[in-house]
């Protein structure tokens, strides 16, 4: 499996522009979805597929609700 830095990231639709609160996700090759703060690109963690879309489901429909604080 590679290094996290050697996967492809994408950043959230939601991250902000100046880079500070960025969260950023890869596909890894195992069905498995890597997940990391932009800020510290070294600290992630990875999560199944499945998991990762019950999670998005939930933000979406307001189930979990996230702070902007």
């Amino acid at each position: 499996m590679p290094a996290l830095s050697e996967l492809k990231w994408f950043k959230s639709s939601f991250s902000e522009a100046s880079g500070n609160a960025c969260v950023e996700v890869a596909v890894r090759d195992d069905a498995r979805v890597a997940i990391r703060h932009s800020v510290y690109p070294a600290w992630g963690f990875s999560v199944d597929r499945t998991t990762f879309s019950s999670f998005v489901s939930a933000v979406r429909s307001g189930t979990l609700s996230i702070s902007t604080r």
